[in-house]
């Protein structure tokens, strides 16, 4: 879980963009986007992101959260939530992003293949493009550590779901 920027150009402000990515099928599970973003955006995120998992039951397998030491990480909050709902939170060095490399390689498809590449008049520009290239990132684009399938395309396989129309790619 980890932090990104984007710009808004016509309206000379910055807004934020918080998202968890599941390591195994690089999948975006889901994001918060706003002009800020509070511990209370994060444990949202982190129990919004465990009930589309199914693992916000009792009993369920809970998954380690890794996460840089940014404010909304370090506070009180972030880590009572952590501690209700049986997370281990795992926390990187200062100055060791490659600890959470995950994260911060879709930081980098998500600043070259959209924040860059887009010049936002205002927040609904950006909340719609950001919107689009999420559905685009977890639903269609190939990536080569997936054997170039699509996130979805790789979860749905190794679970057996809506396997009909998926292509394995070589």
């Amino acid at each position: 879980m980890d932090i990104k920027y984007g710009y808004i150009q016509g309206e000379d402000k910055f807004f934020y963009l918080l998202n968890l990515i599941d390591i195994f099928d690089r999948s975006i599970i889901d994001y918060h986007m706003g002009l800020h973003c509070e511990a209370k955006d994060a444990t949202a995120l982190l129990r919004k992101c465990l009930i589309k998992r199914n693992l916000f039951e009792e009993g369920a397998k809970k998954p380690v959260i890794r996460t840089d030491n940014g404010p909304q990480f370090v506070s009180h909050k972030f880590s009572e939530c952590c501690e209700e709902i049986k997370v281990e939170h795992e926390r990187i060095p200062v100055k060791t992003p490659n600890k959470n490399a995950h994260i911060e390689a879709f930081h980098r498809i998500l600043e070259d293949e959209c924040l860059k590449i887009n010049e936002f008049k205002n927040y609904e520009e950006a909340y719609r493009t950001v919107n689009e290239f999420m559905e685009f990132y977890n639903n269609r684009r190939m990536h080569s550590s997936l054997k170039f399938m699509s996130p979805k395309e790789f979860y749905n396989l190794y679970f057996g779901e809506d396997t009909t129309n998926i292509q394995i790619r070589v």
